[in-house]
């Protein structure tokens, strides 16, 4: 049987889950939930802090350092992952590496005309990181995407200028062609190589 019965009660629960929810989403080593609600109780009824400013300072430092030395070595593992597995992708038949660093293979070769840098298309499109992990599909939505071939990552722009309209392409993206140092979204990080297959349907400007 919960103990907390009022209306008021529930929504200060809330407010505490929410609270939580975030905490648990970018949590660091350590953290003390105890503590947290110790500091939160202080605050909201005015009592005098148990822990300085300076400490809480100097501890915010040092907790930052560690972080980002953390988030520096998985993005370390994980360029070095991609780079590993792009060169031996590169070995593989039917695989072609342009002088960018772009690796793909034509699983259909269409007839049509090329798009130019200035293009407008229309794409199907299915993306994933290198251990199959989708991030993004326009066939799981079943509504193709539009877009300016000069509005997306570097090597769909190199990529999109090869095919001819009714070209399907599985292309092989370093991050440096893609995403870059920073990632993207929840599901792109730091230094990732990207799978994509991208048809392309049209040309529409």
């Amino acid at each position: 049987m919960t103990k907390f019965t009022t209306l008021e009660q529930h929504a200060s629960y809330g407010i505490g889950l929410q609270m939580g929810q975030q905490l648990a989403d970018n949590p660091f080593d350590g953290l003390d939930i105890l503590a947290v609600a110790a500091g939160l109780a202080a605050a909201f009824q005015g009592d005098e802090p148990e822990v300085t400013e300076q400490q809480i300072r100097e501890a915010f430092a040092v907790i930052t350092q560690r972080m980002e030395a953390q988030q520096a070595e998985q993005a370390k593992e994980l360029a070095a992952a991609g780079e590993a597995f792009l060169a031996e992708n590169a070995k593989k038949p039917g695989i072609t590496v342009t002088d960018s660093g772009l690796q793909y293979e034509v699983l259909v070769q269409g007839d049509g005309e090329k798009p130019t840098r200035a293009s407008t298309v229309r794409t199907h499109y299915h993306g994933t990181l290198i251990d199959g992990t989708v991030f993004d599909s326009s066939y799981n939505r079943g509504q193709p995407a539009e877009f300016p071939v000069s509005g997306v990552i570097a090597g769909w722009t190199e990529a999109l200028q090869l095919m001819p309209v009714g070209t399907k392409l599985r292309l092989y993206i370093p991050h440096q062609l893609a995403y870059g140092e920073r990632g993207a979204g929840g599901k792109i990080g730091p230094f990732s190589a990207l799978i994509f297959d991208v048809e392309l349907l049209d040309i529409i400007g």
